[in-house]
């Protein structure tokens, strides 16, 4: 699975802190801690017909991640609204649209890692993309991966933060394997997420979803664990083996980018008969309800 560039973007405007620019002369400093360490927290969101879905609830953990970094400033929510906006309204952009939104620690007077070096800051990045959700009606295939995820202990998966590398070097074991996406465990060997994306098992009807010890407390994840219980759909989150998802009825992920994806195949192994399973279809259908019922209305009018 392999992202296509779509000549819509050709011409986007990116907002950093406020000045709005192409994207070919969007610039960062080099001294931008962001560039310096990758000290910075982020968000992905989407945009459903001029609404932000769960915006509350992704400002909450990009200022909850900023907290605990111990950044010295950090914009109010009313300013980073406003800088959506109008990075949206720029971009003549309604529907169909996914954000990354960064915040980092700002620029540094030197370079060096002490975040006292950051006497200007913090930075915020707005850059909206037109694109649908990433991943195909098909079904992903998934190879479990070498790189663990951090406990913890080690780093605190609730910081949501900029710095990826666990998740690339999974990703790239799962290009060299042919996959989709990598299965990424924690450092017990149960299943902790993929290398993008939340991951659910369907079990004799009941919907399974790791324990968030070693994966962030995922926004889509949480929507899917409400739609179940307001829909009579047993759900629980406990530790899962790679073996359970092998034997799984289904499997399928979830995240902003890609919504709800099913999982046809682990480690080479078929997932049920191959095809999206029908809870994960009813799942499917309930998200697309909500996200066209709710959200925070950001663009008022289509252009």
């Amino acid at each position: 699975m392999l992202q296509k560039f779509d000549p819509r973007n050709r011409d986007l405007v990116v907002n950093v802190n406020g000045r709005l620019t192409h994207r070919d002369e969007a610039a960062v400093s080099p001294f931008d801690s962001s560039v310096q360490g990758g000290d910075a927290v982020w968000e992905g969101l989407r945009l459903y017909q001029g609404r932000i879905f769960r915006l509350e609830q992704h400002l909450d953990r990009l200022v909850g991640s900023a907290k605990a970094l111990a950044f010295a400033e950090i914009p109010t929510r009313e300013h980073i609204v406003a800088e959506i906006r109008r990075t949206l309204e720029a971009n003549r952009m309604f529907d169909g649209v996914h954000l990354r939104l960064t915040l980092t620690r700002g620029v540094k007077v030197t370079s060096g890692m002490d975040p006292r070096l950051n006497q200007s800051g913090p930075t915020l990045i707005v850059l909206a993309e037109h694109k649908p959700p990433v991943y195909g009606a098909a079904g992903l295939s998934l190879v479990t991966a070498s790189t663990r995820r951090f406990p913890p202990d080690c780093l605190d998966p609730r910081i949501h933060h900029n710095n990826l590398i666990q998740s690339i070097l999974a990703k790239i074991e799962a290009n060299v394997a042919g996959a989709d996406d990598a299965l990424m465990l924690d450092v017990r060997g149960f299943i902790a997420e993929t290398n993008a994306t939340h991951v659910f098992l369907v079990d004799r009807g009941r919907v399974l979803t790791p324990r968030a010890v070693a994966c962030p407390e995922g926004i889509t994840r949480a929507a899917v664990i409400e739609l179940c219980r307001a829909n009579d759909i047993p759900c629980e989150e406990r530790d899962l083996s790679l073996t359970e998802a092998y034997r799984a009825e289904e499997v399928f992920c979830s995240g902003t980018m890609g919504e709800l994806a099913s999982v046809t195949r682990v480690d080479g192994r078929v997932v049920g008969d191959g095809r999206p399973g029908p809870l994960t279809g009813r799942l499917v259908g309930l998200f697309r309800e909500l996200t066209a019922r709710e959200g925070t209305q950001v663009v008022a009018h289509e252009p």
